[in-house]
């Protein structure tokens, strides 16, 4: 059997023969094909660079607001999100190790588990979510500069000044969006630094001038019994699970491009709880001094900086529409771009599956999501928890069980390979996926499983995962180990002549 694939340090490429057979499939374009080993470059740097800039983000901020709102005190709402982030942590690492090793996009991952076509209901699911969050990181944005423009000019008096002001910053995210994940990858380098030292200088700031951290942190939790605390504590987990349970899927978009599994699972273990935890902190403690500064309590950073003056708000201003772009450009805008190539290779690119982003985003009324906590924490952040834990169950389980890492890279481009299916549809994984859905909408109906839908995401993740396991557990698009190795050039990099890697290895985007 000809060898179609190389696996060097644990990355898996394909053949020079190989990418040069595919560069006629339908199902491939420039962003869709595998990554060369030359693309293999993001640092650990890198990843923590990204969550960073991802995570500093006025959500973040507010999030635990919104927790405090709901009767927790401070640390009870800061381990909450401490807890919920170590837990997503966990499906992430493990689908950024498919990106890595085999170099595919989420979509061509997505082929792995729904078929050659039924990965578009996986991909769109996510696209839908990342396009609300688009939506409201521009809606605060928009809320900053309009903030800005109100304290320089007599910007109040233009009718419908906020409204303006967010399809201006828009805008601008879709125009930047243009430029692709790799240039996403040298913003967040020099954003990420910035951003911290922006929000240290705010808390400083929050201490000094409050004389202490305020009232609110010494307030005590609202609730009287363990039940009370369970009733608000599962539901707000989940609503932090789902935060980044977006990502939890799409990772591999990243993955695909770290140096090695270990810089990949350094970068992310570190930047993304450490930074949800701190920026939420910074969140709540800010707040909490501004009850003793302003005699109540600002947790919208564009209303906080009204009471500054202009220069103040101008450095603030940048630092809300620096922390709105990093997270858009790279958590809401790559997964549906991706997820709209992935429907039309041969005629959608990524630029314009990011202006398909935006518009979207605008349909989903980002102003009526943030408007109201509880439809923020309990709708819209349980609800496509709900969604998109069912996927994350799949994905796992199959790359690891089921498959044990171990595919075929031409084969997720072929429409009649061994990935295709029924028709382009594995009804297995569409089966479980629905199966793990309706376990959790049972808890919205029936009173006493109620907390189905409280922990709509990880019940949907091992309600499916088991679900998705047994049905494929004999399923012949699984490669043996006889197979892998036929298709598979295994180097070994201490020993490995430099010309046979060479001859096999190099390849570039011109051969695809």
């Amino acid at each position: 059997m000809l060898k179609t694939q190389v696996e060097q340090d644990g990355i898996v490429t394909l053949t020079s023969e190989a990418a040069d057979s595919l560069k006629d499939s339908h199902m491939l374009n420039e962003d869709l094909r595998p990554t060369t080993k030359e693309e293999h470059h993001w640092t650990a740097y890198n990843f923590s660079s990204l969550w960073i800039g991802m995570c500093i983000c006025i959500p973040t901020y507010t999030m635990s607001s919104g927790l405090i709102a709901l009767g927790m005190n401070w640390w009870q709402a800061i381990v909450t999100i401490i807890l919920g982030n170590l837990i997503v942590l966990v499906p992430i690492l493990l689908n950024t190790h498919a990106g890595t090793k085999f170099g595919i996009p989420y979509p061509v991952f997505a082929r792995l588990w729904f078929g050659s076509k039924g990965a578009h209901i996986p991909a769109i699911a996510r696209a839908i979510v990342a396009a609300a969050w688009f939506g409201i990181n521009c809606w605060y944005g928009g809320a900053a500069i309009d903030t800005l423009l109100v304290s320089m000019t007599g910007w109040e008096n233009v009718g419908g000044h906020l409204f303006i002001s967010f399809f201006a910053f828009w805008a601008l995210n879709v125009i930047v969006a243009y430029r692709g994940p790799e240039s996403i990858r040298k913003m967040e380098a020099w954003a990420a630094p910035v951003l911290i030292v922006l929000g240290l200088a705010l808390l400083i700031w929050a201490i000094v001038a409050a004389g202490g951290f305020g009232p609110m942190l010494s307030a005590p939790s609202k609730f009287t019994s363990a039940g009370q605390f369970f009733t608000i504590f599962f539901p707000s987990l989940t609503g932090v699970i789902a935060f980044w349970a977006t990502l939890a899927l799409n990772i591999p978009d990243f993955g695909r491009y770290a140096k090695s599994q270990k810089a990949q699972i350094v970068g992310q273990s570190i930047a993304l709880p450490g930074t949800m935890g701190l920026f939420a902190f910074i969140g709540v403690a800010v707040t909490s001094a501004t009850v003793v500064i302003f005699g109540q309590a600002i947790w919208d950073p564009a209303a906080l900086m009204s009471h500054f003056p202009p220069f103040i708000i101008l450095i603030g201003t940048v630092g809300i529409i620096l922390a709105a772009l990093t997270t858009n450009v790279a958590a809401n805008v790559v997964a549906p771009a991706r997820a709209a190539e992935n429907l039309w290779p041969r005629k959608i690119t990524f630029a314009g599956g990011a202006v398909l982003t935006g518009i979207l985003a605008l349909a989903m009324q980002p102003w009526y999501l943030v408007g109201n906590i509880s439809n923020y924490i309990f709708v819209f952040l349980g609800g496509y928890g709900a969604l998109l834990g069912p996927i994350d169950g799949i994905a796992i389980v199959d790359y690891w069980i089921v498959r044990q890492r171990k595919l075929s890279l031409t084969e997720l481009y072929s429409p009649t390979g061994r990935y295709s299916y029924a028709s382009g549809f594995n009804m297995k994984s569409i089966y479980a996926f629905l199966i793990g859905i309706v376990i959790s909408v049972l808890g919205l109906f029936v009173p006493g499983l109620h907390f189905l839908w409280d922990n709509a995401w990880t019940i949907g993740l091992i309600v499916s995962g088991c679900v998705y396991g047994y049905l494929m557990k004999n399923d012949s698009s699984r490669l043996t180990d006889a197979e892998y190795a036929a298709i598979t050039v295994v180097m070994d990099p201490p020993s490995a002549s430099k010309d046979i890697a060479g001859n096999m290895v190099k390849q570039g985007p011109e051969n695809v």
